[in-house]
C-alpha cells in the first residue's frame, strides 16, 4: 500500500532565528520540504499532509499548494495551542504548541493507511523514502501495530554549530526497536562524539550508534494510541509553559507494553538539515553538489 506523508512544519524556529521551513536553499528557490516531497513522490507516496500553524496558512498556501498540484496529493492541518479536548484550559503564557506527537495526532481525520512522519527543515535522502515505502508495499491492517523507523548512524548527524539532541536508539537482534532515549547537549570533541549527562560529566557515544531523526513509519492504530496518550499528558500538564507531548514517548510506552513493534530501517544516507543559522551554508553546499551529481535538476519542478 502506498504511503502518506505527514510533514512537521509548525515549529517557529527559535534557535536559527526565522522560519526554516520556508527558507529557500536550493538553486531554484527550493526549500528542505521541496525536496522531501520530491523524494517522496520519486520513492512512491501519493499524498503529503502539512501540520503548521494558522499564522503559517497564508504563506504556505503559496508555497506550496499550487507547486504541487498535479504531482502529490496536497492536504494541510492546523496545530494550535488551543488544540486540546474540551474542557481542558490551557496556561494563557503557553507560547509554543504541545510537541511532536500532538501535531501527529492533528492529521487523525485525514489518514486511512500507512503514513511516514518527517520534520519539515530535515534533509533525509531518498533512500530513506524508498526504505519506508518498500517497508509497507503489502501493508495491511491485520500488521496494524507494526511501525518502523528510519535509523541515522549519529556520526552522519551532528552540526558543527552546536550541540543537538538524538534519541539514541536501543535494539534487539532483530533489528526491533526496544527503547529510543532522547540525548541532549551531542557534539563532536576531540575525544570524539560526547553527551553531557545530568550530572555534568561527559560520556563518549560509538560513531555508529543509530539514532532517530524523527523519521517515523505508522498506522492508523498509532493515532488512537496518540488520542488516548495526549488526553492523559494534558490533563497533567495543561498549565506547564514547557512540556511537551513527543512521538517517542509515546512509540517507548507501546514497545514496552507490547503493544506495537519498530523495526528499524537501516540509513547510510548522510542526513543534514539546519538547526543553527550557520548551517545554512553547509545546507546550500550540499544540495548544490547533488544538483551537480544530477540527482536533483536544477529547477527541481521545472
Amino acid at each position: 500500500m502506498r504511503p502518506t506523508l505527514v510533514i512537521l512544519a509548525a515549529g517557529i524556529g527559535s534557535r536559527y532565528g526565522s522560519l526554516k521551513q520556508l527558507d529557500k536553499i536550493g538553486p531554484s528557490g527550493e526549500t528542505i520540504i521541496d525536496y522531501s516531497v520530491y523524494d517522496a513522490i520519486q520513492a512512491g507516496f501519493v499524498k503529503v499532509i502539512f501540520v503548521i500553524r494558522k499564522s503559517l496558512e497564508k504563506e504556505f498556501n503559496k508555497e506550496f499548494v499550487n507547486k504541487l498540484k498535479n504531482k502529490i496529493s496536497v492536504d494541510y492541518v492546523l496545530q494550535e495551542i488551543d488544540s486540546v479536548p474540551d474542557g481542558i484550559i490551557v496556561s494563557p503564557n503557553r507560547e509554543k504548541p504541545w510537541g511532536t506527537g500532538h501535531a501527529v495526532m492533528m492529521a487523525n481525520e485525514k489518514i486511512n493507511g500507512p503514513f511516514a512522519v518527517i520534520n519539515a527543515d530535515d534533509f533525509y535522502g531518498r533512500g530513506a523514502f524508498v526504505s519506508l515505502a518498500n517497508y509497507y508495499e503489502n501493508w495491511s491492517p491485520d500488521y496494524e501495530n507494526d511501525y518502523c523507523m528510519v535509523g541515522y548512524i549519529i556520526a552522519n548527524t551532528l552540526s558543527d554549530h552546536g550541540t543537538v539532541s538524538r534519541g539514541i536508539c536501543k535494539t534487539d537482534r532483530f533489528s526491533n526497536l526496544v527503547e529510543v532515549v532522547e540525548q541532549k547537549h551531542l557534539e563532536r570533541t576531540p575525544q570524539g562524539i560526547t553527551c553531557k549527562n545530568e550530572t555534568g560529566t561527559y560520556n563518549v557515544i560509538p560513531e555508529d550508534t543509530m539514532v532517530s531523526m524523527n523519521f517515523w513509519g505508522f498506522t492508523p492504530s498509532f493515532l488512537r494510541y496518540l488520542t488516548t496518550g495526549f488526553k492523559e499528558f494534558i490533563t497533567e500538564n495543561a498549565q506547564d509553559n514547557k512540556s511537551e507531548f513527543y512521538i517517542p514517548t509515546m512509540v517507548n510506552n507501546l514497545v514496552k507494553s507490547k503493544r506495537a513493534s519498530v523495526k528499524i530501517l537501516n540509513c547510510y544516507e548522510q542526513w543534514f538539515g539546519i538547526t543553527y543559522k550557520p548551517d545554512r551554508d553547509l545546507v546550500v553546499a550540499k544540495i548544490r553538489e547533488l544538483v551537480d551529481k544530477k540527482i536533483y535538476p536544477a529547477n527541481l519542478w521545472a
